[in-house]
C-alpha cells in the first residue's frame, strides 16, 4: 500500500543524522505519547493560565471589557484555529514523510508550511481589519462594540505572528521536539503575564493593552523560532531555500489536514457565536461575560486532554508513513486511557474548588456579582471533561493519518449539530436558561466522543486488517 507522500518526485532516505526526538517518534508509541505529552501539557497550561490571568486583569475594567472580549473570542478563535491547524497540517505531513524514510519531502514539506503561512496571514490580517466592526455587531457585541473593536483591532495586527508561532511549534513536534516547543510556549505565556497589567493599568491602554501584549509576546517568540530554524541551524529538518521545490502532493499533504484542521476551530468559532447569541436571548449579556470568564477556566482544564491529543497527531503520522498500523492503534488506545485519566483529576478538582476560582473574577465590584454563576457554570462543566478524551483522541488520530476532513465531520457533527441543538432544546424548549445551554454542551460532548471513538477503532480495523489480511 503506497501513500502519496511516497510517489512525489522528492525521494531520500534519512540517513543516519536522526535526533534524539525523530528516535523517540519511531519507536514505542506508548513512551513517545508519554514523553511528548509532558512538555506540551505543561506549556499549554502555562499558556492557558495566562489566558485566565488576562481575563482576570481585564475583569478589572468591568463586566462590559469581559463581554466586549467575550465577543471578539469567536473572530479569534479563527486565528487560534489556523494557528493550530496550519501547526498540525505541517505536524502531520512533516512526521509521516518521517516514517515514511523521506527526508527530502519533510524538508520541503516544511518550506511549504512556512510559504502557506505568510500568504494566509497577509490575506485575513486585511479582511479582519476592514471588516471588524460589521462582523462583531453581527456577533452581538451591542453596547460593547467600542471595547471590542479597540481590542480586536491590536489583536488581529498580530496575525501573521499567531500563524508563524503556530507552525512553527508545529514543525518542532513533528521532529519529536516537544521541549523547544515547551520552551517558547513559556516565554511566550510569562511574557504576556508581565505585560498585561503594565499595558492595561500603568501605561493606561485598558482593553487595547491585553491585546498589546499578546502581540509583543508572539514577537518575540517569533524571533526566537527563526533564530532556532535559521541561524542556529540545529533542527532535524532543513530551512534551506535549496531544499525547496514547489510540489502539489507535499502541499496538498499539509493543507489536507491544516485547512479543515483550521475549519474545525471556524466551527468552535460559529459555536461561540451561537451559544453567545442563546445566552444573550435566555439571560442577557452577563451571561455572556460569566461564559467568557468560565470558559477560560475550562480551557485550562482540558488543556492537558488537547496536549495529548496533540502528541497522537505525530505519532500517528510517523506509524502511518512507516506502515505500522498496529502502532496507530496502541497510539490511540493509550491516549484515551491517559487523556480519562486527566479528566478525572481535573473534574474533581475543578468541581471542589469552583467557588474559589469564581472568586478570581469577582474582586471588582463591577464583577463580584458574576461569581456565583460562574462557579456554578465550572461544576456542570466538570462533567464535560471526562466525556473530552475519546472525541480528541479520534480527531487527533485521523489528523495524524492525513485525513482531516473526517476530523472535520467529527467536529462538524458534535458542535454545529449536537452541542448546538442540545444547547437550544434545554434552554428554549425546556426553557432552562443560561443552565440548559450549559448542559447542551455537556450532553453534545457526550455524544459526539461516541461517535468519534467509534468512526476511528472502525478505521484503524481497516488499516490492520490490510496490513495482516490473513
Amino acid at each position: 500500500m503506497q501513500t502519496d507522500e511516497s510517489q512525489s518526485t522528492l525521494n531520500s532516505p534519512l540517513g543516519d543524522d536522526k535526533t534524539k526526538g525523530v528516535n523517540l517518534i519511531t519507536g514505542d508509541p506508548r513512551k513517545a505519547i508519554i514523553k511528548l505529552s509532558g512538555p506540551m501539557i505543561i506549556s499549554m497550561l502555562l499558556m492557558t493560565f495566562y489566558n485566565l490571568v488576562n481575563a482576570i486583569w481585564v475583569a478589572g475594567l468591568g463586566g462590559d471589557a469581559l463581554a466586549a472580549v467575550g465577543f471578539v473570542t469567536p473572530l479569534y478563535l479563527v486565528l487560534v484555529g489556523l494557528s493550530n491547524g496550519l501547526g498540525a497540517g505541517a505536524a502531520s505531513a512533516i512526521a509521516r514523510y518521517i516514517g515514511a524514510d523521506n527526508k527530502k519531502c519533510a524538508n520541503n514539506a516544511t518550506l511549504h508550511s512556512l510559504f502557506i503561512t505568510v500568504g494566509i496571514s497577509i490575506i485575513l490580517t486585511v479582511l479582519l481589519i476592514v471588516f471588524l466592526k460589521p462582523i462583531l455587531m453581527l456577533l452581538g457585541a451591542g453596547n460593547t462594540i467600542d471595547l471590542a473593536v479597540q481590542f480586536g483591532q491590536v489583536t488581529f495586527a498580530g496575525t501573521i505572528l499567531m500563524l508563524f508561532t503556530g507552525v512553527g511549534y508545529g514543525v518542532l513536534r513533528a521532529e519529536g521536539d516537544a521541549k523547544r516547543t515547551m520552551y517558547a510556549m513559556i516565554i511566550s505565556s510569562v511574557m504576556n503575564m508581565i505585560l498585561d497589567p503594565i499595558l492595561i493599568y500603568w501605561a493606561g491602554l485598558g482593553i487595547s493593552g491585553a491585546a498589546w501584549g499578546t502581540v509583543i509576546s508572539m514577537g518575540f517568540v517569533s524571533v526566537v523560532l527563526l533564530y532556532w530554524f535559521f541561524v542556529k541551524k540545529d533542527t532535524y529538518v532543513s530551512f534551506s531555500i535549496k531544499d525547496f521545490m514547489p510540489d502539489k502532493i507535499v502541499a496538498k499533504s499539509i493543507l489536507g489536514v491544516g485547512l479543515p484542521a483550521s475549519a474545525e476551530f471556524l466551527i468552535m468559532s460559529i459555536l461561540a457565536g451561537i451559544v453567545n447569541g442563546l445566552l444573550v436571548v435566555v439571560a442577557g449579556t452577563d451571561a455572556v461575560a460569566v461564559y467568557s470568564a468560565g470558559w477560560r477556566v475550562v480551557m485550562m482544564a482540558t488543556m492537558p486532554i488537547i496536549a495529548v491529543g496533540t502528541s497522537v497527531i505525530t505519532v500517528a503520522g510517523v506509524s502511518y508513513g512507516a506502515r505500522k498500523y498496529e502502532n496507530i492503534s496502541i497510539a490511540h488506545k493509550y491516549s484515551i486511557k491517559v487523556g480519562l485519566i486527566i479528566a478525572a483529576a481535573t473534574s474533581v478538582l475543578t468541581f471542589v474548588f469552583a467557588p474559589y476560582i469564581a472568586m478570581i473574577f469577582a474582586y471588582t465590584p463591577q464583577s463580584a456579582s458574576l461569581a456565583p454563576t460562574i462557579a456554578a457554570f465550572l461544576q456542570v462543566m466538570c462533567f464535560f471533561y471526562i466525556f473530552m478524551p475519546p472525541g480528541v483522541m479520534s480527531s487527533s488520530t485521523f489528523q495524524g493519518v492525513g485525513k482531516g476532513m473526517t476530523s472535520l465531520m467529527l467536529t462538524l457533527l458534535r458542535n454545529l449539530v449536537f452541542i448546538a441543538i442540545f444547547a437550544y432544546i434545554f434552554a428554549i424548549f425546556f426553557g432552562l436558561g443560561e443552565y440548559g445551554v450549559w448542559w447542551g454542551i455537556v450532553a453534545g460532548d457526550i455524544l459526539g466522543g461516541i461517535v468519534a471513538y467509534v468512526w476511528a477503532r472502525t478505521y484503524i480495523r481497516r488499516l490492520q486488517s490490510i496490513e495482516n489480511p490473513d
